[in-house]
């Protein structure tokens, strides 16, 4: 089967050879009562209806990917390193066993192969990947730059999303529930006080603030200067090119552009995403 391309080095670079036996890794079929999900599983929910999709279209095709498993000579069991929605999914469709490619692997690289393989599918909340990063780096050590290597974004799209683990219960809760967004959540993290960020909170859901209008709210509380409020419309060229831009450096991105010329405005609200940026656009 051809390779997908992936983000950074994914999944490909930390188990060569995946979807071969010829790379070193034995194919086989394993009965699914003898698979033990992850435990390093970074993703806490999948959506039904997707699982749904999915377990209709193994009906049809089978599993066209095997999945990525070690096992236990001893006690006959596989343990999964990737795979979780096909595996969840296979036994929705009411398979006995699905193909699976049997490697070793450490607790990090298990972390690593699960957290890569759903980066890459979009799968994980903001708050998810944030667990899984800092698992990645309270547990196993990795710095910033390693873990944004590992799993294909930018050091400071990293930090930043770490960053969301220090806000207040009730903010990480509305994030959960997909009563802010990201986006709101970081501006919250220009606040100082866990009060004012709580202020805020409450403001946003109640007026259904949208994230512009939460960083002109988060800037009056600091004490600075509102910005001029943007135009009402926007080109979509141009908001590509900020969405493109924002995906890149991990931060908010305007840009204003007109007949001869124009600015481009990098957001950044600490010294630490300063340093961040300042090495990618200086390549440093």
């Amino acid at each position: 089967m051809a390779r997908k391309g992936g983000l950074g080095k994914g999944l490909d670079a930390l188990i060569p050879g995946e979807f071969s036996s010829e790379t070193g890794g034995s194919e086989k079929f394993a009965p699914i009562s003898l698979i033990i999900p992850n435990p390093l599983q970074p993703r806490e929910k999948m959506a039904e209806e997707n699982l749904l999709e999915l377990a209709q279209s193994i009906k049809e095709h089978g599993i066209l990917q095997p999945l990525v498993v070690t096992h236990d000579e001893l006690t006959g069991q596989y343990t999964l390193i990737a795979g979780e929605r096909r595996l969840r999914a296979a036994k929705m469709a009411g398979l006995d066993a699905v193909p699976v490619i049997i490697r070793t692997a450490t607790n990090r690289e298990r972390l690593e192969l699960a957290l890569i393989e759903n980066v890459q599918r979009s799968d994980l909340s903001p708050l998810e990947t944030a667990e899984a990063y800092r698992q990645l780096a309270d547990d196993f050590q990795l710095s910033h730059e390693e873990i944004s290597s590992r799993v294909g974004k930018s050091r400071v799209s990293v930090t930043n999303t770490l960053r969301l683990l220090k806000l207040p219960p009730q903010v990480r809760e509305a994030l959960a529930e997909g009563k802010i967004s990201e986006g709101h959540a970081r501006a919250l993290l220009a606040l100082t006080s866990s009060q004012a960020q709580l202020a805020v909170l409450q403001t946003i859901v109640t007026h259904e603030l949208n994230v512009r209008q939460t960083e002109e709210l988060v800037r009056k509380y600091g004490g600075k200067k509102p910005e001029k409020p943007p135009e009402k419309s926007i080109d979509p060229e141009i908001k590509a090119i900020e969405e493109k831009l924002q995906d890149r450096l991990g931060t908010r991105v305007v840009l204003h552009h007109g007949d001869k010329g124009g600015t481009l405005t990098i957001h950044y609200y600490s010294d630490e995403e300063l340093t961040g940026l300042l090495s990618q656009l200086l390549n440093e």
